[in-house]
């Protein structure tokens, strides 16, 4: 009975802290701004990066990696098994993605994962990093944490074992529902103005590719200014 409580506590407590946005809270002390309104409107540490600087990314990068593996290391603490322990680290995502603070509007959830799995399977972490990271160079690193992504689950089935996971089902399953958390956060995004006319098809290959709207990615970080321009002559 006692488990039951501490792991329901700690689902609670997971969706909680995931939800603090950390990128929103910088964005308005630093700035003054509503980091939604700007850029490519990501609740995230890469567009800090972008709007407000390099500098105020990093505690972003370490709130966001630390929630995740924070609650991962609580629920192994409480003597959770490693299935819990993932479902735990899933709701830190999930709180990530649509934060209660911010009317469920949030990041998409790629630096709580790498802090779930660092925490669950440091080797696992750095292969994520790693397959991102390629994609660098060619300045797609959306399309690379897609890729990583879906990589994620098949790494742990297959190499989990050599990788000395002892339970690869339970943390594969839940690595497939990490993934598909993210992806279902990109493709449920509102339509913006700019992306009015592209068909639906089209959207759906650019949100999983790119996680944009429009394949153009400066018309993409720009239509910001642009809607609020036009906003502001409506009104």
């Amino acid at each position: 009975m006692l488990e039951v409580i501490n792991f329901a506590s700690l689902l609670v407590a997971a969706y909680l802290l995931g939800s603090v946005p950390a990128a929103y809270l910088v964005a308005k002390w630093a700035r003054g701004i509503d980091i939604r309104q700007y850029g490519s409107g990501n609740v995230g540490a890469s567009n800090i990066v972008r709007i407000v600087s390099k500098r105020w990314a990093i505690p972003v990068i370490i709130f966001d990696l630390g929630k995740g593996a924070l609650m991962v290391w609580a629920a192994r603490l409480l003597g959770l098994g490693i299935a819990e322990q993932v479902t735990v680290g899933l709701a830190a995502v999930v709180g990530h993605c649509w934060p209660v603070f911010l009317r469920f509007n949030g990041g998409r959830g790629a630096l709580t994962t790498l802090g779930v799995v660092f925490a669950l399977t440091p080797w696992l972490a750095l292969i994520l990093v790693a397959v991102t990271f390629l994609f660098f160079p060619f300045r797609q690193l959306a399309l690379g944490t897609t890729v990583a992504m879906a990589a994620l689950p098949l790494c742990s089935w297959f190499f989990g074992q050599p990788l000395g996971i002892e339970e690869p089902l339970p943390l594969t399953l839940g690595f497939l529902a990490i993934f598909l958390t993210v992806i279902l956060r990109r493709l449920t995004a509102p339509r913006t103005l700019l992306s009015a006319s592209v068909p639906p098809g089209q959207l759906i290959i650019n949100r999983l590719l790119f996680d944009r709207d429009i394949r153009d990615r400066e018309a993409w970080i720009k239509r910001r200014l642009s809607e609020q321009q036009e906003k502001q002559e409506k009104g």
